[in-house]
């Protein structure tokens, strides 16, 4: 299935969860494979569409969920708006509900604030990826993240922004705007900081929202951090789903059940 001239969507199995903070949509792709742990994607910024070319290659050695927070996309709407903490919590919750075993939890761009608060001390996640991970602190302010999106926008190909208004109108003015402020406020390094397990960074070389240095630094903080570059910009998945798949495949491989 293609989605206005994008890049291929994969046939994705959707399920619910009624959590703690109000029901949340997730779509799977793939199957269970013995020793492998399952892949959990967070959303970003208030969109999850964008992801399904990048959920699906995970789905080819896999199980991989896309799992979108409550408020946006397909989940129903939070009983007040929500902050960092609040939708780690609500991931937290899902982990929990669908008992999967060993997971990879893994975010991409605001998602990966909310993999890595939900990862901390969670049980069932084996490791951590955080790609194109936000918000670097060369970025924390309205207008210098408005600023540095604009220059990454340059970079991103085309549809790509187009695909984002159904999910941004979903979501509505205020609950955008409050979303990206809590994001702001909220310090990444913090909670990777706390993990206690192998942590993967990826990053497209053209990325202008997030610095390859603090990329390195992040990585850094974790006994078993490893950063990689890949071709494209914050957003490369979209177009190029398998530059995330082999790094965390491999991933997957050191941290699987039998190991």
């Amino acid at each position: 299935m293609t989605d206005g001239g994008g890049p291929p969507f994969p046939q994705t199995v959707t399920t619910y969860h009624d959590g703690i903070f109000g029901r949340m949509r997730s779509r799977a792709v793939g199957r269970p494979r013995p020793d492998v742990p399952e892949v959990v994607l967070v959303q970003g910024m208030a969109v999850a569409d964008y992801l399904l070319p990048g959920l699906g290659a995970f789905g080819q050695w896999t199980r991989a969920h896309l799992v979108e927070l409550p408020g946006f996309a397909g989940s129903g709407d939070p009983p007040h708006e929500l902050d960092v903490k609040e939708f780690g919590r609500c991931v937290a919750d899902w982990l929990s509900g669908r008992a999967l075993g060993p997971v990879i939890l893994a975010g991409h761009s605001s998602g990966t604030q909310v993999a890595a608060r939900a990862a901390v001390g969670h049980t069932e996640v084996a490791a951590v990826v955080l790609a194109s991970p936000t918000v670097d602190p060369v970025a924390r302010g309205w207008l210098r993240l408005l600023t540095r999106w604009r220059l990454d926008s340059r970079h991103e190909p085309p549809g790509l922004g187009e695909s984002h208004h159904p999910e941004w109108r979903r979501a509505g003015l205020h609950r955008l705007v409050h979303t990206v402020h809590v994001h702001l406020k909220d310090a990444l390094e913090d909670s990777v900081a706390q993990l206690r397990v192998p942590l993967l960074i990826i990053r497209g070389r053209d990325d202008r929202i997030g610095t390859a240095r603090w990329a390195g630094q992040l990585a850094s903080l974790v006994e078993e951090g490893q950063c990689i570059e890949v071709a494209g910009a914050h957003t490369f998945p979209w177009l190029d789903p398998q530059a995330w798949s082999e790094p965390v495949r491999r991933l997957a491989a050191r941290v699987g059940p039998h190991q």
